[in-house]
């Protein structure tokens, strides 16, 4: 724990939206960034680990735990401005950023819009390096899908999945892991206006064939950054191979993979993730790229792809 023993919640006006965030321990700064239907809540295993030695900021997004569900603009790029924005008030100048899942995605795109203000960058299960994602988000995706997630987050539905995965998994079956997944992702939709949001940032991003947005044609530019990626090696939602074959394509890119996790290594194996992430605190210096440098990357990518046109 950090001195305090606590994980504290703070709100703040972002634009006229509530938006809350909670913080733990003094030091570098690192910025966890949750995944889709999750919130802060769901790191404090993470980062009350981390508190010693680290200042640790986790936001919830907007439509997101007890941010607040405007109608709007759930992409990736809104969500990264909006962590830009709560870091730039709350005088956050830069960070180690870390994104899980729908977060990773966000991290990465932060990381492009913002990379004077990325210190570091860790991706955990994340989305965005593949097109490969499971059949129930493709699902949640298609037209009709809201009529249909009301009637999944009934109350009494979800204490059922829980249940069942938590008897499945006291007797060693890997499918109990993946039923409590979908109740703790069903749970916090049980509000009109969390399934809206859960629903626009899901369609930004997914589509009834997979992923639809890809950084793969951008991850020349982390050659520069310090880089993790970790992985749970039972996920079932997004295949582990997509941040293997990322790694291969970041110079500067450490990967580890967890055995005790699935889709949710801050859940799953939150001790095990803590000690990855300090790991790679420990033995990296910060990264600082100003715009020149920036231009630079890019402008040398695009003298090495040009082609002749006849």
């Amino acid at each position: 724990m950090d001195a305090s023993g606590t994980f504290e919640a703070h709100e703040v006006d972002l634009h006229g939206h509530r938006a809350v965030y909670r913080t733990a321990g003094s030091g570098p700064t690192i910025v966890l960034i949750h995944g889709m239907i999750n919130s802060s809540k769901h790191w404090e295993a993470v980062a009350t680990r981390l508190a010693g030695s680290y200042r640790v900021i986790a936001p919830d997004l907007i439509g997101h735990g007890d941010s607040a569900t405007p109608r709007g603009d759930y992409s990736l790029g809104a969500h990264a401005a909006s962590i830009r924005d709560l870091m730039t008030t709350i005088g956050v100048e830069s960070a180690t950023i870390v994104g899980h899942s729908l977060g990773g995605g966000v991290a990465m795109q932060f990381f492009y819009q913002f990379p004077q203000r990325t210190e570091r960058l860790a991706l955990i299960s994340s989305g965005g390096l593949g097109h490969g994602v499971s059949p129930l988000l493709r699902g949640a995706a298609l037209p009709g899908s809201a009529t249909l997630l009301r009637l999944a987050t009934r109350p009494r539905l979800v204490d059922a999945l829980a249940g069942a995965g938590g008897r499945l998994r006291a007797r060693g079956n890997s499918t109990g892991v993946y039923l409590q997944a979908v109740a703790r992702a069903l749970g916090p939709l049980q509000e009109p206006g969390s399934r809206r949001a859960f629903l626009e940032t899901l369609r930004s991003v997914i589509d009834f064939q997979g992923q639809r947005v890809s950084a793969r044609d951008r991850l020349y530019l982390l050659g520069e950054m310090q880089t993790l990626i970790v992985w749970g090696e039972r996920d079932r939602t997004i295949p582990i191979g997509h941040g293997l074959e990322a790694q291969r394509s970041i110079p500067n890119c450490r990967f580890q993979s967890l055995p005790r996790a699935a889709h949710f290594p801050n859940l799953e194996d939150p001790a095990g993730l803590a000690e990855a992430l300090a790991d790679f605190m420990a033995t990296t210096e910060p990264v600082l790229i100003d715009d020149s440098e920036w231009g630079a990357m890019i402008e040398r990518r695009g003298r090495a792809g040009i082609r002749r046109v006849a």
